[in-house]
């Protein structure tokens, strides 16, 4: 089936519920305007202008004219019939079809034929009773938004850290879904649109989350398996033991980022251009050793060649060193989840040889000091040291 390229028209009401239907369903846009057989840019109209969210479905009230009751209408019209008649045939008030042909019926005095279909179409707008949302209704919680947004904190977040902030006050109270609808809806005209830059994705619109891509395994010799690792790791007991990966950019450049299991606690190392073993150990061996004393008990790494020197790095810095299973990226989750936030400041496709130490330990700090959910919204700084205390108390 063949698309128009031609002149965009106003998608029906009909095919705008299918279009959110499909889009919903994670279908592409050509995928969408191929099966409705209309021009993409309609489709992109349409979901654009909403910035990917569905509206909420609307209904008819029970006691509305009906649009069968409004195509008799019009039959009954062209024939003659007098609107008293027509009021008996339905069951209905004469002044219920009265008002219903004067209010949508024809607009041009010349016209006297009742259209049911374009009345229908008024009644249906006409209805509409838009609200002011909850961020219009309240400068004070929208201002307090905005800040946190700024500062890269993500709705969610947002939204718990007003929980916690405000127990007693209901007015500085806000889901997440209404920021995300806040941000992407301009329509409402309540949040700045750049303000959607700040959140970890970047879009101008929402997307239904596809499935991600595998991860791919490398080769290590002699590594210990994670299956070794003592049980107080696996439990997130003590602090110390950190995941580590490496997050990719253009041509051959990469970060090193290392996350602590039990606070969540994030060190990006600088690598710059090139993975090659020794480069890399290099700079963890160095990270290691700004660290605190006894901070770094363990690493769990994924088995890319980077890390093949492993056995040199656990020389320099007595550290054990703990290999995934291939092909199994989500033993180390931590890891994983923060590499897909740092892709709010490292995007796929940018080249990050260039970034800086100071660079990075800026990024680190920020999300070290926003709330997570995982730790019962706290945040990774507060957490590890309240972790810290604890093992110094009991030492």
């Amino acid at each position: 089936m063949t698309v128009s390229r031609g002149r965009r028209r106003r998608l029906a009401r009909e095919e705008r519920e299918r279009v959110w239907r499909q889009w919903r369903a994670g279908a592409s846009l050509e995928a969408i305007s191929a099966a409705l057989a209309v021009s993409p840019s309609g489709v992109y109209g349409e979901i654009a202008a909403r910035g990917g969210i569905a509206p909420a479905p609307r209904r008819r009230a029970a006691r509305t004219v009906s649009l069968v009751e409004r195509r008799l209408l019009a039959r009954w019209q062209q024939a003659g019939v007098g609107g008293r008649e027509m009021a008996r045939r339905l069951g209905r008030a004469p002044s219920t079809v009265s008002r219903e042909i004067r209010r949508n019926g024809a607009r041009a005095a010349a016209t006297r034929h009742y259209d049911a279909d374009a009345a229908d179409a008024r009644a249906w707008q006409r209805a509409r009773r838009p609200k002011a949302c909850r961020l219009a209704q309240r400068p004070a919680l929208r201002a307090a938004v905005a800040e946190r947004l700024a500062a890269d904190w993500s709705p969610a977040q947002i939204s718990a850290w007003l929980r916690v902030s405000h127990p007693d006050d209901p007015a500085m109270r806000v889901s997440a879904e209404t920021i995300y609808r806040s941000l992407y809806v301009q329509a409402r005209g309540v949040l700045r649109a750049e303000l959607a830059a700040h959140l970890r994705r970047g879009r101008s619109a929402r997307r239904p989350r596809g499935r991600a891509p595998a991860a791919r395994a490398g080769a290590i010799v002699d590594g210990a398996s994670i299956a070794a690792r003592p049980p107080a790791v696996a439990a997130r007991a003590v602090p110390g033991h950190w995941e580590g990966d490496l997050l990719m950019g253009t041509v051959g450049s990469c970060i090193a980022t290392l996350v602590e299991r039990a606070s969540r606690f994030v060190v990006l190392v600088r690598i710059g251009a090139g993975r090659d073993s020794p480069r890399v150990v290099d700079a963890l061996i160095a990270a290691a050793h700004r660290l605190p004393a006894g901070l770094l008990a363990s690493l769990t790494w994924d088995r890319g060649a980077e890390l093949a020197q492993h056995r040199r790095f656990s020389v320099a810095t007595d550290v054990a060193v703990y290999f995934c299973d291939p092909r199994s990226p989500w033993q180390r989750g931590s890891n994983e989840n923060t590499n897909g936030l740092l892709r709010q400041y490292f995007p796929r496709g940018r080249d990050v040889s260039g970034v800086t130490q100071d660079a990075l330990d800026a990024v680190a700090l920020k999300l070290n000091t926003r709330p997570r959910q995982t730790l019962g919204w706290a945040t990774p700084a507060a957490a590890l040291s309240r972790l810290l205390r604890g093992v110094a108390l009991t030492g």
